[in-house]
Protein backbone atom coordinates (compact mmCIF):
# COMPACT_ATOMS: atom_id res chain seq x y z
CA UNK A 1 0.00 0.00 0.00
CA UNK A 2 3.30 2.46 0.78
CA UNK A 3 4.21 1.74 -2.82
CA UNK A 4 1.25 2.04 -4.56
CA UNK A 5 0.89 5.73 -2.56
CA UNK A 6 4.64 6.34 -3.33
CA UNK A 7 3.96 5.60 -7.04
CA UNK A 8 0.96 8.26 -7.19
CA UNK A 9 2.82 10.86 -5.46
CA UNK A 10 5.08 10.36 -8.45
CA UNK A 11 2.84 10.90 -10.98
CA UNK A 12 1.23 13.38 -9.22
CA UNK A 13 4.22 15.66 -8.71
CA UNK A 14 5.58 14.64 -12.63
CA UNK A 15 1.85 16.20 -13.70
CA UNK A 16 2.34 19.23 -11.44
CA UNK A 17 5.89 19.66 -12.81
CA UNK A 18 4.61 19.34 -16.61
CA UNK A 19 2.42 22.89 -15.79
CA UNK A 20 5.30 24.71 -14.81
CA UNK A 21 6.24 27.91 -17.38
CA UNK A 22 10.23 27.67 -15.64
CA UNK A 23 10.78 23.88 -15.76
CA UNK A 24 12.93 22.56 -18.72
CA UNK A 25 10.38 20.24 -20.07
CA UNK A 26 11.29 17.09 -22.67
CA UNK A 27 8.34 15.96 -24.75
CA UNK A 28 9.34 11.95 -24.98
CA UNK A 29 6.28 10.41 -24.64
CA UNK A 30 2.69 11.69 -25.83
CA UNK A 31 1.03 12.44 -22.97
CA UNK A 32 3.74 15.01 -22.14
CA UNK A 33 2.15 17.01 -25.30
CA UNK A 34 -1.23 16.63 -23.57
CA UNK A 35 -0.33 17.92 -19.91
CA UNK A 36 1.54 20.56 -21.03
CA UNK A 37 -1.32 21.90 -23.55
CA UNK A 38 -4.15 21.36 -21.16
CA UNK A 39 -2.49 22.55 -18.14
CA UNK A 40 -6.06 23.27 -15.91
CA UNK A 41 -7.07 19.48 -16.58
CA UNK A 42 -3.40 18.58 -15.85
CA UNK A 43 -3.51 20.71 -12.51
CA UNK A 44 -6.72 18.96 -11.24
CA UNK A 45 -5.95 15.66 -12.17
CA UNK A 46 -2.73 16.28 -10.31
CA UNK A 47 -3.74 17.40 -6.90
CA UNK A 48 -6.30 15.11 -7.15
CA UNK A 49 -3.83 12.43 -7.70
CA UNK A 50 -2.08 14.13 -4.14
CA UNK A 51 -5.65 13.77 -1.98
CA UNK A 52 -5.53 10.10 -3.13
CA UNK A 53 -1.99 9.72 -2.41
CA UNK A 54 -2.78 11.58 1.47
CA UNK A 55 -5.80 9.21 1.66
CA UNK A 56 -3.99 6.01 1.20
CA UNK A 57 -1.20 7.20 3.89
CA UNK A 58 -4.24 7.99 6.22
CA UNK A 59 -5.21 4.88 5.33
CA UNK A 60 -2.24 2.65 6.43
CA UNK A 61 -0.49 5.08 9.15
CA UNK A 62 -2.65 7.42 11.52
CA UNK A 63 -3.19 10.85 11.04
CA UNK A 64 -0.48 11.98 12.31
CA UNK A 65 2.18 9.82 11.65
CA UNK A 66 0.72 9.46 7.99
CA UNK A 67 0.84 13.47 7.49
CA UNK A 68 4.29 13.28 8.74
CA UNK A 69 5.22 10.14 5.84
CA UNK A 70 3.02 12.06 3.39
CA UNK A 71 4.85 15.60 3.36
CA UNK A 72 8.25 14.28 3.93
CA UNK A 73 7.91 11.57 0.49
CA UNK A 74 6.16 14.23 -1.10
CA UNK A 75 9.36 16.50 -0.85
CA UNK A 76 12.06 13.94 -1.68
CA UNK A 77 10.30 12.94 -4.62
CA UNK A 78 9.82 16.58 -5.51
CA UNK A 79 13.04 17.21 -5.10
CA UNK A 80 14.41 14.44 -7.53
CA UNK A 81 11.87 14.84 -9.73
CA UNK A 82 13.32 18.43 -10.07
CA UNK A 83 17.24 17.37 -10.05
CA UNK A 84 16.49 14.44 -12.79
CA UNK A 85 14.41 15.29 -15.02
CA UNK A 86 15.91 17.95 -16.67
CA UNK A 87 18.70 15.97 -16.92
CA UNK A 88 16.70 13.23 -18.59
CA UNK A 89 17.18 10.47 -16.06
CA UNK A 90 13.91 9.36 -15.62
CA UNK A 91 12.69 6.52 -17.78
CA UNK A 92 9.41 4.54 -17.54
CA UNK A 93 12.00 1.58 -17.54
CA UNK A 94 13.38 2.73 -15.09
CA UNK A 95 10.27 3.88 -12.95
CA UNK A 96 8.86 0.06 -13.64
CA UNK A 97 12.24 -1.56 -12.32
CA UNK A 98 12.17 0.67 -9.04
CA UNK A 99 8.65 -0.12 -8.77
CA UNK A 100 8.57 -3.39 -9.00
CA UNK A 101 11.77 -3.87 -6.82
CA UNK A 102 9.98 -2.27 -3.77
CA UNK A 103 6.83 -3.86 -4.37
CA UNK A 104 8.07 -6.91 -3.89
CA UNK A 105 10.66 -5.90 -0.80
CA UNK A 106 7.46 -4.15 1.14
CA UNK A 107 5.73 -7.76 0.08
CA UNK A 108 8.06 -10.03 1.18
CA UNK A 109 8.65 -7.86 4.76
CA UNK A 110 5.17 -7.90 6.04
Amino acid sequence: MITIASLIVFLAFYTLYYTSKRAALSYDLGFEKWMKNNPKQTKITGLGLLLIAYAFWLFTQSLGCGTLMFFIQLMTIGSLIIILTPLKKVSSKALLALFVIVALLEIYYN
